[in-house]
């Protein structure tokens, strides 16, 4: 599946679009999540959350602690956050389990993992446009992964 790129107008739209992720996923997905500070990164993440039932409220910046668990919805939300790890790496025991558990890990900051940890993931970048405005950009690496974005957007401009 081609990347694909939707531009959100809001915060909202922008969990919106993690809302259908959410509703969406089987447990087992990864989604890597790349931009700079503010562009809406989190913000996916609360989508995600809502999508999987899990109260969006709940959802923060994981950045002083790395991982945030969070349950109440039909899978587990694992809210990562790699902005203070120089080198991390998928090997570490805690990264592992995390990355590749049975629920839906939610990765900021994805791009400082090595490629192999990469392999198999959702690949979100987001970029600031203009105001609250966004471009949310989609690269599924792996059957389960395109498999996955293509319900998610099924129907999605």
């Amino acid at each position: 599946m081609p990347a694909r790129e939707i531009e959100t107008a809001s915060p909202e739209e922008t969990e919106a679009l993690g809302a259908a992720l959410g509703r969406a996923a089987e447990g087992g997905e990864l989604v890597g999540l790349v931009g700079e500070l503010g562009a809406g990164k989190t913000c996916l993440v609360r989508g995600l959350a809502a999508g999987l039932g899990i109260d969006p409220e709940h959802v923060h910046s994981p950045t002083f602690v790395i991982v945030h668990e969070h349950h109440g919805g039909r899978l587990i939300l694992q809210h990562v956050d790699l902005y203070r790890l120089e080198r991390p790496s998928d090997e570490e025991p805690l990264l592992r389990e995390v990355l590749y558990g049975p629920g839906v890990a939610a990765v900021e900051w994805f791009d400082r993992l090595p490629a192999e940890a990469k392999e198999e993931a959702l690949l979100v970048t987001l970029r600031h446009v203009a105001g609250e405005r966004r471009i949310v950009r989609f690269e599924a690496h792996g059957a389960r992964h395109e498999r996955w974005l293509a319900s998610a957007l099924r129907g999605t401009r």
